[in-house]
């Protein structure tokens, strides 16, 4: 074997890799030819520093957070869930309002438990009140849908306000007797709120758009 062929070997030994040939040879010919040995020493030097010595890794943090926030699919990513959630609050207002709702008006309507007006008067009105909690509790299920609810809805609350407000004033009914009315405003202003957020992020329309044109 030349020099040549001895490093080449010597160099494949030191990388960990098969130097094709007998290490009695290796062993044999770098004892008895200076060049070779202080080559060996030499590479067997240079393998040590490189195995031990401490890379300096260049701290990427900030150039990994702006590319973070520059990705639009990631920026969206927090206030998609911030909507989520607000989402999901409201969906449970609305479904306790309905709730509420029918468990007033459902004893008034099959029983006639209603003493303030007379039997039919108050079935109709019982009837009113469980197909406006029907309409609030399909708002909670199907969010996206909630905004069809919101014109009835607002239409009672401003109705019931009105209506409150004149009687009151005319000194035809107490303020205690019209705070019940309240509760119509407040759903109208869950159902409302339901139905901005309910179509944004979380609806199969809204999200078959998002990946059509994404």
């Amino acid at each position: 074997m030349t020099c040549d062929d001895v490093r080449t070997a010597l160099s494949a030994r030191l990388d960990g890799e098969d130097p094709q040939a007998a290490p009695a040879v290796l062993d044999a010919h770098t004892a008895r030819c200076p060049g070779c040995r202080a080559w060996l020493a030499r590479a067997e030097q240079v393998t040590r520093l490189a195995r031990v010595r401490a890379v300096a890794v260049p701290d990427l943090t900030a150039s990994v957070l702006a590319a973070v926030a520059a990705d639009p699919v990631t920026a969206r990513r927090v206030p998609e869930a911030t909507r989520r959630a607000r989402r999901q609050v409201l969906r449970v207002a609305v479904a306790v309002a309905a709730v509420a709702q029918l468990s007033i008006a459902l004893p008034v309507l099959l029983a006639g438990l209603d003493v303030t007006v007379d039997p039919h008067t108050s079935r109709e009105m019982a009837s009113f009140d469980v197909a406006l909690a029907v309409g609030f509790a399909l708002a909670a299920w199907r969010p996206e849908r909630a905004r069809a609810f919101v014109p009835v809805a607002l239409v009672l609350a401003v109705c019931l306000a009105g209506t409150s407000a004149v009687d009151i004033a005319n000194s035809t009914t107490a303020l205690v007797h019209e705070v019940g009315h309240l509760a119509a405003v407040v759903q109208a202003g869950l159902l409302w709120a339901l139905g901005r957020v309910g179509g944004e992020s979380g609806s199969p329309v809204s999200t078959s758009l998002r990946a059509r044109h994404g």
